[in-house]
């Protein structure tokens, strides 16, 4: 019986050849994630243990929560990671102003490659997916103990085969895609199971497309999603991952638990609405007096370069809504001085926006976005949970950048067409 992508990967770093849904095994690393909020308590993890780092090349420390530090507390947790860095020599840290957004990064520098198994204490790690990586999200417990072993338990999950098909209009993103898939299988249709994407339609998701619809794999409650290894994968990780890599893809006769498919000729632009990822709406379907206070760009979701693009293209010679605030965060350096470069930012300025050095702030209600009771956002980032934004009687609209720009333009919810 053949394996899905995940299944060989798991087998791969387990030592084992086969490897079975359900089953318990133990992995070796090659790379172990934390940001300024799960680090502490993973040090706390880690020191109970009383040995050094696994190796200090493989442990990537990202300040980018509550950085730039907005109190006290965050400046404490920050130093406890920069102290730690340090002490042990670990190679891969990345300060403010050197820095940006951990999911952003870490593909933009190659330091996740195909066929390779990392974990990470924050939800998003799955994003890496996209590279044809196994990555998952896990506590700071399991991140302090895998500094110290450099591998780390799984339960082999079952895979849920997401076959796209046709190509996609104009307008029509990754996290349309996404979110179109939260919105049949519920946020818990993918349950401790891995999405495989497959299909025609594979070939026109960029890999921008690909990170955010990996990113959001967790919000439909999935332990990984991941994509098959193609020319967009070698292209992206030329001159990124300089390393030998053995990427992955599936056995023909693999075993799926489900096959979930999406027309991309068919699809819309999505939003979710509150309080969940996957209570989804296609634009045309929206009522067009829902006005609105606030829009977010950026996040691990939806914070690359390409994102900007989509957003500046909508702003062009046009401005924000009056009474309407509308905050920029590119998702790291690199990407903020490319839309320097190419004259994006002076787009935003000149449409009203306001744009921010790289932080994950905003999206999980930390700073820099926080909403008042009973205002509204359309947000490009990954979780519209009550409360997640601001006030427990705020709400917050999951969409992409194009639609979050015309939103923004039009001070209502409203589709890129419409501008």
């Amino acid at each position: 019986m053949g394996m899905t992508i995940t299944e060989k990967n798991m087998a791969r770093h387990a030592g084992l050849d086969v490897v079975k849904p359900g089953q318990i095994i133990e992995c070796h690393l090659n790379a172990v994630l934390m940001n300024d909020i799960t680090f502490p308590p993973a040090r706390k993890e880690f020191l109970k243990i009383g040995k050094p780092v696994f190796d200090r090349h493989k442990i990537y420390l990202v300040p980018d929560h509550f950085t730039p530090n907005k109190d006290i507390q965050s400046a404490t947790q920050a130093k406890v990671m920069r102290d730690f860095v340090r002490e042990h020599g670990i190679t891969n840290y990345f300060e403010v102003g050197r820095m940006g957004i951990e999911h952003v990064i870490l593909p933009e520098k190659g330091l996740i490659g195909p066929g390779e198994m990392m974990i990470g204490a924050d939800s998003h790690t799955c994003t890496y997916g996209a590279v044809n990586a196994f990555s998952t999200g896990v506590g700071s417990t399991d991140a302090g103990v895998a500094m110290a072993e450099g591998k780390t338990w799984f339960k082999v999950p079952e895979t849920i085969k997401v076959e796209l098909i046709g190509k996609p209009n104009k307008w029509v993103t990754g996290k349309d895609v996404i979110l179109d898939l939260i919105g049949q299988i519920g946020v818990d249709g993918a349950r401790y199971m891995a999405l495989e994407f497959a299909g025609d339609g594979v070939q026109h998701m960029t890999m921008a497309d690909r990170l955010t619809i990996c990113n959001m794999a967790i919000e439909a409650g999935g332990k990984c999603g991941v994509f098959p290894y193609d020319e967009i994968t070698e292209a992206y990780i030329k001159g990124r991952v300089n390393r030998p890599v053995e990427p992955i893809n599936p056995d023909p006769d693999a075993v799926y638990a489900q096959t979930v498919t999406i027309d991309l000729s068919k699809l819309q632009p999505v939003v979710a609405f509150p309080h969940l990822p996957s209570n989804t709406h296609y634009i045309n379907e929206i009522d067009k007096d829902i006005k609105i206070d606030q829009v977010i760009i950026g996040s691990c979701t939806n914070g690359r370069y390409e994102d900007l693009v989509a957003a500046a293209e909508i702003f062009k010679g046009r401005k924000v809504a009056p009474f309407v605030r509308c905050i920029v965060i590119p998702g790291s350096q690199d990407v903020y001085d490319q839309a320097m470069k190419d004259g994006l930012l002076d787009i935003f300025i000149q449409a009203d926006c306001a744009v921010s050095t790289p932080t994950c702030g905003p999206c999980l209600g930390g700073y820099m976005g926080i909403m008042a009771e009973g205002e509204r956002t359309v947000s490009t980032t990954n979780r519209n949970f009550r409360g997640r934004m601001g006030h427990v009687d705020s709400e917050v609209y999951l969409a992409s950048p194009y639609v979050a720009a015309a939103s923004a333009v039009l001070g209502r919810i409203a589709g890129p067409e419409e501008v």
